[in-house]
């Protein structure tokens, strides 16, 4: 009895990984973002708890199914090898039937309990990350990074339509800003990961265009976020304590990004610490300084 009830756990614990814990938290984050400025205050509290529940469970089931599809090549990295599908401590036809359980369910979820449009974006960003990202680009081009980025930016729209109904220019300025931060936080992941890359057969940049090439683009984007981060307060969305903010916040990050691509080391682990903690707080201190 005892063996069963640790297997069982174990289990848990496996099909819990699948889902990628850590994105869907700030997927909610971003997501809920989007509802507040729709509602310009806290959005009804049961329209919160559907949409974030049907966001969170379409990012979930996406995550999971990208890992049934990648699970030949993540068995190749060291990064991905200790994954449950490489591990076998999941049956990929379970983890297949898991993630499209997941997905049906979320997408019930926000068309009974939210709105068609906020469904609309919702399957397009599992859409864009399943099909387009994972199984269309991943393993062709290193531009999926870029255009794979869709999905990830799709957070905050969803949570301001399911408030509205509607699409206006601050679900897009949110969208931008999500949609340029993503491929520099990936890239330094994938300059230190580049071999693994590289024995996977996954062109990313770094593979196809060289590490420092891949800094260079880096910071390109991460410059690029400085003004577009700024957006929300000439726009009119939050005040001067955000524009502070986030002008400390994107200088910050652009000063490490130079100092990483002046580095000989090309590991850059403090930077995509940091490139996590600068969203979540550029999208906090949003909130906070909300002007209604």
């Amino acid at each position: 009895m005892v063996v069963k009830t640790l297997v069982k756990m174990a289990s848990l614990k496996d099909y819990i990984l699948l889902t990628k814990p850590g994105i869907v938290l700030l997927v909610l984050i971003t997501t809920l973002t989007g509802m507040y400025f729709a509602q310009r205050g806290m959005p009804p509290v049961d329209l919160v708890f559907w949409t974030l529940l049907g966001t969170g469970l379409a990012s979930a089931g996406s995550a999971v199914l990208n890992q049934y599809f990648d699970r030949d090549i993540d068995a190749l990295m060291e990064r991905t090898k200790s994954r449950p599908l490489p591990l076998g401590s999941v049956a990929p036809s379970h983890a297949f039937w898991f993630g499209v359980s997941l997905l049906s369910l979320s997408f019930l979820i926000m068309f009974f309990f939210t709105n068609p449009i906020a469904t609309f974006f919702t399957a397009l960003a599992s859409f864009f990350y399943v099909s387009v990202y994972t199984l269309s680009l991943k393993r062709k081009s290193p531009l999926a990074t870029e255009i794979g980025g869709v999905s990830g930016a799709m957070p905050p729209v969803i949570g301001y339509t399911a408030v509205t109904e509607r699409l206006s220019l601050e679900p897009l300025i949110l969208f931008l800003i999500m949609f340029i931060w993503q491929p520099p936080h990936f890239w330094v992941l994938a300059i230190k990961y580049a071999q693994d890359y590289k024995t996977a057969g996954i062109p990313t940049m770094p593979v196809v265009r060289g590490i420092e090439h891949t800094k260079v683009r880096t910071l390109l984007y991460t410059a690029g976020l400085l003004p577009v981060s700024l957006l929300p307060y000439f726009y009119g969305m939050a005040g001067e304590v955000y524009f502070l903010s986030a002008s400390l916040l994107s200088l910050v990050y652009l000063a490490l990004t130079l100092r990483f691509v002046f580095s000989k080391e090309p590991k850059g682990g403090f930077l995509f610490f940091y490139s996590i903690i600068y969203l979540a707080l550029l999208f906090t201190v949003m909130v906070f300084d909300m002007r209604r």
